[in-house]
């Protein structure tokens, strides 16, 4: 599939996804597995197309289990997809061999969500951080320790050398975030993925780590896919926005577009359950009925026909496709054109 809008020319962008699966099969016992009809799949990412522009921020948003990780992990090639297509900088990336890709991963890098899991706790932060300059860049040996601490004095850890031979543990929550986010930057990415980075942090730092990450993107002109289920989230740091559901994108365009004209009912729905602070603007639409399907046996048709409160018939009958209603505003839906005017 080919998205309509994305038509600029390829050096415009730092990263081109197309057609994207990715399917996880299910363990079974040998006996069920003998007399099993097929083989069943967990369809976590199921036919995926978007494009990032370089030094752009581009937002994955969904509920638990739309396959936001999923698509980040396979884009920046830590698990092998299933089928499609990944190209990064113009580079294919299933041509590469596994030498190859290493050597490429020091031009993309992972923000993950739980510092204190992704962290070695038998590691001080300084020898954490330096770990990528000492896989990819041995040659410069002498020079890591000052690189670490002028990273962790970027990412606000002052005085650096206080924190260099502390562990996790003896740490804030907060400041361990800025220790994983110095390993991303330490070897000058290009593409960093971030996976819901600060949803472990209190709320009172989250404000201060995303200012800091736009603070870094522009300072080291990054470009962020940024995974979160959070909207308020992403309206703070996205340039555009998909919304994924059940392993399909929905609705994708400028992030203010999608704010201001949701054309899709799932992402009307996730608008509406953003807290608004003022009593007297509540949203009244319609929330989803029960919870995201199986991803094994994912609905006919329109996978979001079973919650939406605008299905029809054909929803269930015919899978909607990616079109374009608004300017660079691309939406799965069959009926999106009720939203226009909304």
């Amino acid at each position: 599939m080919t998205i309509p809008s994305e038509n600029q020319n390829n050096e415009d962008y730092l990263v081109q996804v197309t057609n994207l699966k990715k399917w996880f099969p299910v363990q079974t016992s040998f006996i069920d597995q003998l007399f099993a009809e097929e083989r069943e799949f967990v369809r976590a990412v199921d036919g995926v197309t978007f494009n990032i522009k370089r030094g752009e921020v581009l937002g994955l948003a969904g509920e638990s289990g739309s396959g936001k990780t999923t698509i980040g992990r396979v884009t920046i090639g830590l698990d092998e997809k299933t089928d499609g297509e990944v190209i990064f900088d113009g580079i294919n990336l299933s041509t590469l061999s596994q030498e190859q890709l290493r050597k490429m991963r020091r031009r993309m890098q992972v923000i993950f969500q739980d510092p204190l899991a992704s962290l070695n706790p038998r590691m001080s932060l300084g020898d954490a951080i330096k770990q990528g300059l000492e896989i990819h860049y041995p040659e410069t040996k002498d020079q890591h320790r000052d690189i670490v601490l002028e990273m962790m004095e970027e990412v606000g850890l002052s005085p650096a050398k206080f924190f260099y031979n502390k562990f996790p543990h003896q740490i804030s929550g907060g400041q361990r975030q800025r220790v994983v986010i110095a390993r991303a930057l330490v070897t000058k990415p290009d593409l960093v993925l971030a996976d819901e980075p600060i949803a472990m942090a209190d709320v009172s730092v989250r404000a201060l780590l995303l200012d800091l990450m736009v603070k870094l993107k522009n300072d080291y002109n990054l470009t962020y896919l940024f995974i979160t289920h959070d909207l308020a989230t992403a309206k703070y740091i996205c340039d555009r926005i998909a919304i994924l559901y059940l392993g399909k994108i929905v609705e994708i365009s400028d992030l203010r577009e999608v704010y201001a004209h949701p054309l899709h009912p799932y992402t009307i729905a996730l608008l509406a359950a953003v807290p608004v602070p003022n009593p007297h603007e509540r949203r009244e639409e319609p929330m989803p009925k029960g919870e995201i399907p199986n991803p094994i046996h994912p609905p006919s048709g329109c996978r979001f026909h079973p919650r939406c409160p605008y299905a029809q018939a054909v929803c269930s009958e015919k899978e909607p496709e990616l079109r374009e209603l608004r300017p660079d505003h691309l939406v799965a839906c069959h009926f999106a054109e009720q939203f226009l005017d909304s």
